[in-house]
């Protein structure tokens, strides 16, 4: 086992206070500690890279939900790109490269559950929090179990700029739906329409944007894969057709929001639409299709190495800009999949 400097300290940063609304650097805490020391059977993994991503937000959250939230005074959770440092497991040796849950932090120690091999001529490690990872394999068991978008059909996606939302397009092109994608700001537009092979890309902060979203749906809606919630959704829903279909992975719009929407109550219209349009609408965790992680890493690795796919990273530099840029992250200000790189 590589010897670990006892002077060596482990930066980490914990939940310092449960946010009510929108969270920001006072709910963040950036602790020093000894570098942990793996024991038998354990790993020291430096970590490389850090992935934000929405679903913290939920966790910063005592509210009952499908994760137990993070406890005030432990580290945030995460995944994370690491470097085995030290090594007392025969699987592992000093240098390989490993995606887990090593969480807001420079170092942890693991006992191999939890942990994947990765191959770097294979493809980018960081692809492992990106594409290749979990917010890949939402994008693209969402939508094949939930959408099963045909040819010929109309799939919008909202947040398209994103890390979910950019793979979900390109897959609905692959098998022949026409891709209506919804981003923040004409540059992240451009992006869909030009790199990513969007049909149409849309601005949902343009003031004729439901009119806008009409325009570009004359046949309707079949799969709309959502990510927002809303004033898109909003947008969405009277131009569902029968039988369209709904994954819903996210709801970002509504994360940090301290009381319901103001207006009448529109439950009735969507239990309404959903009732006379036979809608399939259906809330699911990435993890509910573990099982379908190898065809995943397979197709879409296949892609990825044969140019037929695009992605786009985010990065910023030192674990003490986590909680900014997170913060950043639910406002839509990044592009890409949002990465810390950290050492």
């Amino acid at each position: 086992m590589t010897a670990v400097p006892a002077t060596t300290l482990n930066r980490r940063i914990v939940l310092a206070a449960r946010p009510h609304g929108e969270p920001n650097a006072s709910h963040f805490r950036l602790e020093e500690a000894r570098m942990p020391t793996p024991q038998a059977g354990e790993v020291l993994l430096a970590n490389r890279y850090l992935s934000l991503d929405p679903y913290m937000r939920g966790r910063m959250s005592a509210a009952k939900s499908y994760a137990e939230p993070v406890a005030i005074g432990d580290t945030m959770v995460g995944a994370t790109v690491a470097e085995v440092a030290a090594s007392n497991h025969p699987d592992y040796r000093v240098g390989e490269w490993v995606v887990g849950f090593g969480g807001w932090q420079d170092s942890y120690t693991a006992a191999g559950e939890g942990l994947r091999k990765l191959d770097p001529e294979a493809a980018p490690v960081t692809t492992a929090l990106g594409v290749l990872g979990m917010p890949g394999m939402t994008a693209y068991t969402g939508l094949l179990n939930i959408g099963q978008p045909k040819a010929g059909e109309t799939v919008v996606v909202a947040a398209a700029a994103g890390p979910v939302g950019s793979l979900v397009g390109q897959i609905a092109k692959r098998k022949g739906a026409r891709a209506v994608g919804i981003a923040g700001g004409p540059e992240k537009c451009a992006y869909l329409r030009e790199t990513l092979g969007f049909d149409v890309a849309l601005d949902h902060r343009a003031e004729d944007f439901p009119d806008a979203l009409a325009a570009a749906c004359p046949d309707g809606i079949d799969v709309y894969f959502e990510n927002v919630g809303g004033a898109v959704f909003d947008a969405v829903l009277p131009l569902l057709n029968t039988f369209a279909r709904i994954p819903v992975c996210g709801l970002v719009s509504g994360y940090s929001a301290t009381e319901l929407p103001p207006g009448p109550d529109r439950i009735p219209l969507l239990m309404r639409a959903i009732l006379s349009k036979r809608l399939h609408v259906q809330g699911f965790i990435v993890w509910d299709f573990a099982a379908q992680e190898r065809d995943f890493l397979a197709e879409v690795g296949g892609w990825l190495r044969d140019g037929l796919i695009v992605h786009r990273e985010d990065i910023v530099d030192g674990l003490e800009n986590a909680p900014d840029a997170f913060a950043g992250l639910l406002k839509g200000r990044n592009f890409g999949k949002l990465l810390v790189r950290l050492g």
